[in-house]
């Protein structure tokens, strides 16, 4: 009777186990590929789907990449590229959003589009039991395009500060900073000023050691478009830094740039090469190792960099190399690498870091370096190269669905 009561149960509980994944696999299972979306209030408010966690578990690839617009806020490119049955289903939706949107204005503008996308697929899997679709009936009047009170302008102010400290010791940090932006297809300006001060303090034996860092600067910039392919710019700045031990700095710097893909293909793939020339004015805190108070420099500079967002990962690499032309053996050469890829299914590498040959510290003060200024960090210290390296894996296996939002204890 025992053994009886037991088989009885043990087909229960399989049969209930396959209706239940049944039910799950009936629904349209999608990967959302997106690392700057707010992902799990998606997956609390997404519904009619299942998000598993490997791109090649679903019956869609959400794939997302975005890039800075000149509202301050970012433009969105969201490929839904169907998988298994639904491979001959594959295209693209773009939305943007400004600065003045809410986290949770974005969030709610990423879901609409992201239902949206997901109709095509609904209807081809036949799961539209639960989903509509509202449309705004027809207005009568004739729609009057907005003027632009502002004429494309972004102004941005900020102030910022944190402190913390110990019984023998404390830091503090307070920053201002400021911008404007102009960008249209033709003309990128940017204006930003800042200004930064670091304190630290520490007390031993008695005596207090005091170390203070500041820094201001302002930036301008305006870029101007050729054609698909070349732009040309000029760049300007002026500032001051105890930690590179200048007073005064000033350079102004013409410079062009040539892209080897369409500059609308950016969000997706990018290679450019550019090339700078100007001129460089360093008045000095300190005397120098080179024995000067001030002195100007024409310096130029060739840079090639590109980047790749595909659904099967990310990659980026750049080098770029400076020189002052009034004294070649002062040059720096500087190598990054990055990226991200999917292997295989469940397995993730990535890999990046930088490294740089510097023969160029004109701005290194003469004279011994104090033990405090060299634990407080107050001067920039003599280096012929400076490097930095990670890499790491991850793989994930077990159950391929992830739609259980659980937020207990996450603070």
């Amino acid at each position: 009777m025992l053994q009886r009561l037991l088989v009885v149960l043990i087909f229960l509980i399989s049969f209930q186990s396959l209706k239940a994944q049944s039910n799950i696999t009936e629904q349209l299972s999608i990967f959302l590929d997106c690392r700057f979306c707010d992902n799990e209030y998606l997956r609390q408010n997404l519904g009619n789907v299942q998000f598993v966690r490997d791109q090649f578990l679903g019956d869609v690839h959400v794939f997302f990449v975005s890039q800075r617009n000149g509202s301050g806020g970012r433009s969105y490119e969201v490929e839904f590229i169907g998988k298994k049955e639904f491979e001959a289903i594959n295209y693209k939706l773009t939305f943007s959003t400004d600065a003045n949107m809410t986290n949770d204005e974005v969030r709610q503008l990423v879901l609409k589009n992201l239902k949206l996308g997901l109709v095509r697929f609904w209807i081809a899997k036949g799961t539209t039991d639960e989903v509509t679709v509202n449309v705004p009936a027809p207005e009568e009047e004739e729609e009057v395009e907005e003027d632009d009170p502002w004429n494309y302008w972004l102004f941005q102010i900020g102030a910022g500060g944190f402190f913390d400290g110990q019984e023998q010791s404390r830091f503090s940090n307070i920053n201002i900073n400021a911008s404007a932006r102009r960008v249209t297809e033709k003309n990128k300006f940017s204006f930003r000023m800042r200004f930064s001060e670091s304190r630290n303090v520490f007390e031993f034996e008695g005596d207090e050691i005091v170390g203070i860092n500041d820094s201001k600067s302002i930036r301008v910039s305006d870029i101007l478009s050729i054609n698909d392919h070349w732009s040309y710019g000029f760049f300007g700045f002026i500032g001051s830094s105890t930690f590179n031990n200048t007073d005064l700095q000033w350079t102004f710097r013409p410079a062009i740039e040539y892209s080897f893909f369409n500059y609308v293909d950016s969000a997706k793939k990018q290679l450019t090469i550019s090339y700078r020339n100007g001129i460089r004015y360093n008045d000095y805190i300190e005397r120098t190792l080179f024995n000067e108070t001030e002195e100007y420099f024409w310096e130029h500079g060739v840079q090639v960099g590109g980047r790749i967002n595909q659904e099967w990962g990310n990659f980026n690499a750049e080098v770029s190399f400076n020189q002052f032309l009034n004294d070649t053996s002062l040059y720096a050469l500087n190598f990054f690498i990055g990226t991200r890829i999917r292997l295989f299914k469940g397995f993730n590498f990535n890999v990046g870091g930088s490294y740089s040959i510097t023969r160029n510290q004109v701005n290194l003060p003469g004279g011994d370096l104090s033990l405090e200024e060299l634990l407080l960090q107050q001067q920039q210290l003599q280096s012929g190269y400076n490097y930095f390296v990670n890499v790491g894996f991850s793989y994930a296996f077990g159950s391929i669905y992830n739609t259980i939002v659980n937020p207990r204890f996450d603070f």
